[in-house]
């Protein structure tokens, strides 16, 4: 069974991104919670905004998977207003540069992570250890190269690159905002989870459970 579900076409990429999309949506309160500990408190339904225009996205005519990746980050950055909609709608537009392939799997994950974190560093200049959505994209995309392995499936790039997102999240806990709204608060942000790599980690944690079911 693994070896059908190792590459998604166009169709199975809409429906990963779809579903992602929802998961941040459904997740709407808790990015409000995480955004009013150190911010002002409109990340989560700045978000859910975004995201609601980006799996409206999802239906609409691609030629490829790198097209559908630009459009939904398009509609995301257009939909959601405030600086995260630009670096998340980024985030889908610099993956759908690095995508070359008409499918879906292992290899293309790992481009597209890579050039989605190349994309927002390019525009925000944060890197890791600055509490923002690189402390939780950087070491996904490092871990999901480390997981490319002759063999190795999407689902199990895809398990990885969660997993690190997810440490990630909790690495930023320890640290001060040093870029964005928060930056202001100084120490005042430690102790408190970044909204931005919160919300990365429930994508990428989306999308390993929706290959992991595909696989079973």
């Amino acid at each position: 069974m693994a070896s059908m579900s190792a590459r998604l076409d166009l169709s199975d990429t809409r429906a990963l991104l779809s579903a992602a999309a929802k998961a941040v949506i459904a997740n709407k309160d808790r990015l409000t919670k995480a955004d009013q500990d150190i911010g002002d408190g409109d990340h989560g339904v700045g978000m859910a905004r975004g995201f609601s225009a980006f799996d409206e996205a999802t239906a609409d005519q691609y030629d490829s998977i790198p097209d559908l990746f630009r459009g939904c980050g398009k509609a995301l950055m257009m939909a959601s207003g405030g600086a995260s909609g630009v670096v998340f709608g980024t985030l889908f537009q610099g993956a759908g540069k690095s995508v070359r392939s008409d499918v879906f799997d292992a290899e293309a994950f790992v481009h597209a992570l890579e050039g989605g974190l190349k994309a927002v560093q390019d525009r925000g200049k944060a890197n890791v250890g600055d509490k923002t959505m690189v402390d939780a994209l950087e070491p996904a995309a490092v871990a999901a190269r480390k997981a490319l392995v002759p063999g190795a499936s999407v689902e199990d790039v895809a398990e990885a690159a969660a997993k690190a997102a997810a440490a990630g999240v909790e690495a930023t806990r320890g640290l001060v905002a040093k870029i964005g709204k928060s930056k202001g608060l100084g120490e005042r942000t430690v102790g408190f989870v970044d909204p931005g790599a919160l919300t990365t980690s429930i994508l990428l944690e989306s999308i390993a459970d929706t290959l992991r079911n595909r696989a079973r």
